[in-house]
This record gives C-alpha cells, sequence and structure tokens, in this order.
C-alpha cells in the first residue's frame, strides 16, 4: 500500500482533527459549517470544546462588507448584486430557486476562518490580512461590464435558454468552434444560428437535444440534466461541492506556498486570486497558442482577478513547452486548472503520477461535471451549467438565466475554501470540484424557516478595486523559470523570492 492510499485509509480529510462550530443557523452559516465537515472537520457538542468558531455576526474584512447577521436567502440574493441581473429586460428583478447567494456567504465565511487560523498554524499568512471579496462576488464582473439582465439570454449575450419539445435548453456559442457546429447540431444551414438552435430545440425532446450536444462536444444541457447525472456519478463515488481524494503525502507547508494557476476565464482565477489574499504565489500559466479568453474581455476584470499574479507563457504544443510545464507543476504547492482530464493527458500530465514524486502536492480540478463519471469530458461554462443544474429563474413566460455566469463565482469560491484547507492540512489532496454540483449544493440550501423578507430591493452590482494592472502576457517567463527550474547543479530557489509584480 502506497502512502497517499495508507493516508486516505486513515484521514477523511485535510481538516481531520480540526473542531468547529458556528454561531447562528442562517443557510449561511449551516453551508459555512457543512463544507469544513466535508474537508474532515468535526463539530463536538459543545460549542465552547471548537478551535474553529465561526460566528455570523463577522465578516470579510472589506472595506465596505455587508452585514451578514442571520438572513433570507431572498435577502443575500438581493444584496449580492445578482438579482439585479435576473429577468427580462422590461421585466423586474426576480428571486433565485434554493439559496445561491448564502452558498456564496458561506463558502467565503469559512474562507475567512480558515485563513485566520492559520495564523496559528505552520502555513502563516501575513499579519495583515488582504481583503476579501463579500456576496457581491457574484456580480462584479457584470458591475465592470456594465452589463445588464436580459432574459432568456444572459447577460453576456453568449447564453440562452430555449424550449424544447417538453422542457427548457440552455446553450452557450461563445467560441468560434461552437458557432461552427451549429448545422452539425441543427441539420440546416441559416445565416442566424441562434434562430437555427431555437427553431431545432422546439422540436427536440430534451433527452435528445442532450445527447446531441454532448455528441458534438458544445457547451449546453436541459435544464435540471445535472441532477440526473450527479445521480449516476454518485453509484461511482461520493459526489458533491468538494469530492477528495488522497495523492500525495503530507509536508510541511511553505510560509509562502507556490500556486500554479493553469485556469482561464472566471472560476479558477477567482480561486488563485482567493489565495493570493492570503499570502500565497500566484504563477498563472498560459499557452501561447491559446491564451486566457478573459484577456479580451474587459481589461478591469482581469486586472481584478490577476493583478498580483506572475504571468507565463509557453507553448504546449511543442516537446519543449510541455516538459518546461510538467517541470513548474512539480514545484507548486497548489495546482489549479480547468481543463477535461483527456486533455491533461494529451500533454502528460497526471496529478497523481505528480503527487507520487511531490509530497505535499495540492491539486484543484474544475471541471463542468466533475472528473469522474459519463460527462467527465463535457464542457460547460457558467450559465449553462447553472442551468443543467436547475438554477435558473422563472416567470410566466418560462425559465431565465440567473445573475451572471453564476456557476463561475459560485464555483471559485467553494474551489478556494478547498484549496486552502488542503495546504492547512499538510498537502496531498485532489479537490475535484464539479460547477455543476456546487450549483446543485446552492439549490439544496433553500429552506431555512427564517421570516422571508417581503419584495427584498435589489441591489446593484458592486465591484472592488484592483490593486494595479495584470502583466502582459508571459511578462516573468524568464525570471520565473529562472527562480523556479534553475540550470542543473545549481540548486532550486526557494518560490518565495516571486514577491511582487516585477518577478525579481
Amino acid at each position: 500500500m502506497n502512502e497517499s492510499n495508507a493516508r486516505q485509509q486513515v484521514a477523511s480529510g485535510p481538516l481531520d482533527g480540526l473542531t468547529v462550530a458556528g454561531r447562528g443557523t442562517d443557510p449561511g452559516m449551516r453551508h459555512a459549517l457543512a463544507l469544513l465537515r466535508a474537508l474532515g472537520a468535526s463539530v463536538p457538542p459543545r460549542a465552547g470544546d471548537a478551535r474553529l468558531l465561526l460566528d455570523a455576526t463577522g465578516s470579510p474584512d472589506r472595506a465596505d462588507a455587508l452585514p451578514v447577521l442571520p438572513r433570507h436567502p431572498a435577502a443575500d440574493w438581493a444584496a449580492s448584486g445578482a438579482m439585479e441581473l435576473t429577468g427580462r429586460p422590461d421585466g423586474p428583478p426576480l428571486p433565485a430557486p434554493g439559496a445561491p447567494a448564502s452558498a456564496a456567504r458561506g463558502a467565503l465565511l469559512a474562507f475567512d476562518a480558515l485563513r485566520r487560523l492559520g495564523r496559528r498554524a505552520p502555513h502563516r499568512p501575513p499579519p495583515v490580512l488582504a481583503p476579501l471579496p463579500d456576496l457581491r462576488v457574484l456580480s462584479e464582473r457584470a458591475a465592470l461590464q456594465g452589463t445588464v439582465r436580459r432574459g432568456p439570454r444572459s447577460v453576456g449575450g453568449a447564453f440562452r435558454l430555449l424550449p424544447t419539445a417538453d422542457g427548457a435548453f440552455g446553450i452557450s456559442l461563445s467560441r468560434p468552434s461552437d458557432l461552427e457546429l451549429v448545422p452539425a447540431l441543427t441539420g440546416e444551414e441559416t445565416a442566424d444560428p441562434w434562430e437555427a438552435v431555437e427553431s431545432w430545440a422546439a422540436r427536440t425532446p430534451s433527452a435528445e437535444a442532450d445527447e446531441r450536444a454532448a455528441l458534438l462536444g458544445l457547451p449546453a444541457a436541459s435544464v435540471g440534466a445535472a441532477e440526473r447525472y450527479a445521480r449516476r456519478r454518485g453509484t461511482e463515488r461520493p459526489c458533491g461541492p468538494l469530492v477528495l481524494e488522497a495523492i500525495a503525502a503530507p509536508a510541511a507547508p511553505r510560509a509562502a506556498p507556490l500556486v500554479v494557476n493553469l485556469s482561464s476565464l472566471w472560476a479558477g482565477p477567482l480561486c488563485a486570486h482567493l489565495l493570493q489574499r492570503t499570502g500565497m504565489r500566484v504563477v498563472t500559466v498560459e499557452s501561447t497558442r491559446r491564451p486566457d479568453g478573459a484577456r479580451r474581455g474587459t481589461a478591469a476584470f482581469h486586472d481584478l482577478l490577476h493583478a498580483e499574479d506572475h504571468s507565463v507563457a509557453l507553448d504546449f504544443a511543442t516537446a519543449e513547452g510541455a516538459e518546461t510545464l510538467r517541470a513548474l507543476l512539480a514545484r507548486a504547492d497548489v495546482v489549479i486548472e480547468g481543463s477535461r482530464p483527456r486533455a491533461l493527458a494529451a500533454l502528460g500530465i497526471d496529478p497523481r503520477q505528480l503527487g507520487a514524486r511531490r509530497p505535499g502536492l495540492s491539486w484543484v480540478s474544475i471541471t463542468a461535471y466533475g472528473r469522474t463519471g459519463p460527462w467527465a469530458n463535457r464542457p460547460g461554462f457558467g450559465d449553462d451549467v447553472a442551468a443543467a443544474a436547475g438554477l435558473v429563474a422563472r416567470d410566466a413566460a418560462g425559465p431565465l438565466p440567473c445573475g451572471d455566469a453564476l456557476a463561475d463565482p459560485l464555483t471559485g469560491v467553494h474551489a478556494a475554501l478547498g484549496a486552502l484547507a488542503a495546504v492547512c492540512g499538510g498537502g496531498g489532496w485532489l479537490v475535484d470540484i464539479a460547477m455543476s454540483e456546487v450549483c446543485l449544493a446552492a439549490l439544496r440550501l433553500g429552506a431555512d424557516g427564517l421570516p422571508h423578507p417581503r419584495d427584498p430591493a435589489p441591489a446593484a452590482p458592486a465591484v472592488r478595486t484592483a490593486s494595479g494592472a495584470a502583466p502582459a502576457l508571459g511578462a516573468h517567463t524568464r525570471e520565473v523559470l529562472a527562480a523556479l527550474l534553475p540550470p542543473a547543479g545549481d540548486g532550486a530557489r526557494n518560490p518565495a523570492v516571486l514577491t511582487d509584480g516585477s518577478g525579481a
């Protein structure tokens, strides 16, 4: 039996042995405690015996943070700014099913408590903790882009919810390659791809639409399909917002753990950004041929998530680029990636093999539907995955998208908690995060018994201020490779040398 398998039999998660308790029983607090238990912590009979106490009267230290007294999910949703983004342009803002904003608040509450506890653990954040977002993290991108509700389109316009012969179907056509596949999906060539998809969906049963989209590799699914899939995935292994697997022996955390971020767009970069808020060092690695698509979007949003990163650019299609990437991963304490498993395999990257050679490695895998099961290689973006989970608003005319790519920020804050917990526990864990299962957990959080506010007034989307400009693509490639991959015989330098945007 190898070390990681032996460890898996004796530890339930990276927080094994940590006792937690919470003051308050609102959905956000309940979710925070449930996440910490999923990561291995336990709840003692008496709250006073807990080492980590979560207080619902406290909040992340954003200067203008919202109060987080026990709140109904509808109040959280209205305060998040996401309600203002939900509905038709000529209609009122709409409530969300379940408790997605409360789920975001709970994940952030647990993350903040854990990073504060980390001051007394081997991994010590800086004396002055950097500010965190609050539940308005759900609407930050829209605040910077100036987008508004456009149901049944997404606020960004690349996703739509369409009626099928027996339900509803959500599809994202954000990439040129997706648009090129529309004739294969619908069986007809038209000048307007959306017109063709709408006509095809209207005469097609939802199950058939799911199969066709999966066959073509399109980011699309019928509303509610993810719950049926999650049940099938759960017959193979547990499923939920944080699925853990031991892949390496633990190791003493470094003072400034190195995060290598391979992800793009929103969920993974948000995870890396939050880890940077604890004092970790983030190196974002992009392909020179296919850099992060967010670089083509609103610069201010990219700056918000990446201003303090080090940027490395490699050509993954070359043997040298792939070898350099694998060498960087072997130096990491945390790897964040949002690739389908077969894409990593094509680069010769396997987290379990890396973990066998790198004690303390923690691997955060963000996918649309999880690393296992029949949908493991199915693509998905924030809007279509949320719709697949059933996280959609409704009015008399049918379902509408919730918020702005809601699965993305929800997943980002949950991924950050899983990564921080793994580091605090000595590392060695693969954290499998399915965006769809994060959404399902937010849906199930719903009923709470708290008084329902009458028509809560929706807040406008709000945003924090970026600490600076994000680095240009590959701005630190030479410096980072020199620091982390010195010539043979020189000895590896400490990743803590990567202290600021200069790469010095």
